[in-house]
């Protein structure tokens, strides 16, 4: 990236353009990839091929990580390892997440 872009707000982030259970692209900058999901998909993910960080913005749900189950809530900070099965569960009305994927891709094993 040549330069800094502006601070996206949560308010901003909800108002971009969506579709359900997917999160949309704020900023691509080499091995870093930031989007924002607004009341992600309830239930199991397809594990990602790189490592994943969600901060949540608002709302409540149970963060699934394989078989640990952990309620979460605004300004958690969550971590999933690349081709490891996650998701969220009982997501609140107004559950959202700021969705963080780096590094390399990761084979599954």
């Amino acid at each position: 990236m040549d330069r800094t872009p502006p601070p996206v707000s949560l308010a901003a982030a909800l108002a971009l353009p969506r579709t359900p259970g997917r999160s949309t692209e704020i900023l691509i900058d080499g091995a870093l990839e930031v989007r924002f999901a607004a009341r992600p998909t309830n239930g199991p993910q397809m594990p990602h091929t790189r490592d994943e960080l969600y901060f949540v913005a608002a709302g409540t749900a149970d963060y699934r990580v394989e078989d640990r189950v952990t309620p979460v809530g605004p300004g958690d900070l969550l971590f999933c390892a690349a081709q490891v099965p996650h998701g969220f569960e009982s997501n609140s009305e107004d559950f959202c997440v700021w969705v963080l994927f780096y590094g390399d891709h990761k084979p599954a094993t």
